[in-house]
């Protein structure tokens, strides 16, 4: 076998490695019945907040939150910032002896030369490669003889103040957000979201969470980002759409200082289902998500 026919098989095998890995744990999770992206944070020892690069400052997306949420609270980690072994000792520090890193993955796609020689000769568009990345990464709290800038606390917003974020967001939105009735839902034909009134909700919190679960779907019409909202309920299309939007308004409200919560637990059977089914299923689903939180996000930083 040629060296870079073995470099691809071997690559492949790794891929698939760590898609049955990571959906493996999170099956395990919902069996329990645990949600990835619903954790009992304690914020006096670990801030509900994105997990991010302490050396960039870029916050992780997709598959890597949920696997550095959970990481972060089944170890008692007190910081979401991570960084990998040679930034590390880049700036100074080192791992300490014995610490075990966290694997997150790097999803991209690229063409290759030949296939972009062939498109380029066949005037079509080149095809690309999805390829997926392991990387090893260290919580600050495993790290030793960092500068003294990395040991600042990390701090979360005024939850007051976080929850005016959420309403300036939804303002900004421009979102048709009817305020009534006794459900929370979104209507894909009629592009609107409807939330029952914050009297109803025994916490106020759960209000803004529920509005941004709502959100989430909004995002997906086709005239914004585009997701598949034709599935009926109980159906599997159903049921990933309901993940996206459980992660999407857990994303969103970690950005924004407010715990995630859940709010359709009963829909853990058929989402156990669908992963069981597709062991890439939740790595779309978080990809997803963090692109609907994003797109949220960004009314409330256009409205600054």
């Amino acid at each position: 076998m040629a060296v870079e026919e073995r470099s691809r098989v071997m690559s492949q095998i790794q891929r698939l490695g760590l898609y049955e890995e990571v959906t493996s744990r999170i099956i395990a999770e919902l069996e329990e019945g645990r949600l990835p992206w619903v954790r009992p944070w304690d914020s006096t020892r670990c801030p509900c907040m994105m997990p991010r690069n302490a050396v960039s400052g870029r916050v992780y997306s997709g598959i890597n939150v949920l696997i550095l949420w959970c990481e972060a609270v089944e170890r008692e980690f007190a910081s979401q910032r991570w960084l990998t072994y040679r930034q590390a000792q880049q700036v100074g520090g080192h791992v300490r002896r014995g610490e075990k890193g966290t694997v997150i993955c790097y999803a991209d796609r690229f063409t290759p030369k030949d296939e972009a020689e062939k498109a380029a000769g066949e005037d079509r568009e080149a095809r690309t490669i999805a390829f997926l990345k392991r990387f090893v990464v260290f919580n600050l709290d495993q790290i030793e003889g960092l500068p003294e800038r990395f040991e600042e606390v990390d701090t979360v917003p005024d939850p007051i103040m976080a929850i005016a974020e959420v309403d300036r967001l939804i303002a900004a939105t421009g979102a048709d957000f009817r305020i009534g009735g006794d459900e929370a839902y979104y209507s894909p034909k009629h592009d609107y979201v409807q939330v029952p009134p914050q009297a109803a909700f025994h916490e106020p919190v759960n209000w803004f969470r529920t509005a941004l679960h709502e959100l989430g779907h909004w995002s997906g019409h086709t005239s914004r980002l585009n997701r598949d909202h034709t599935g009926r309920f109980g159906s599997a299309s159903y049921a990933k759409e309901e993940l996206v939007a459980e992660m999407t308004a857990a994303f969103t409200c970690a950005s924004l200082g407010i715990h995630p919560t859940v709010r359709h637990s009963d829909y853990i059977g058929s989402w156990l289902e669908a992963l069981r089914a597709d062991e890439k299923a939740i790595f779309r689903a978080a990809s997803a998500a963090s692109k609907a939180a994003d797109f949220l996000l960004a009314f409330g930083e256009d409205a600054a």
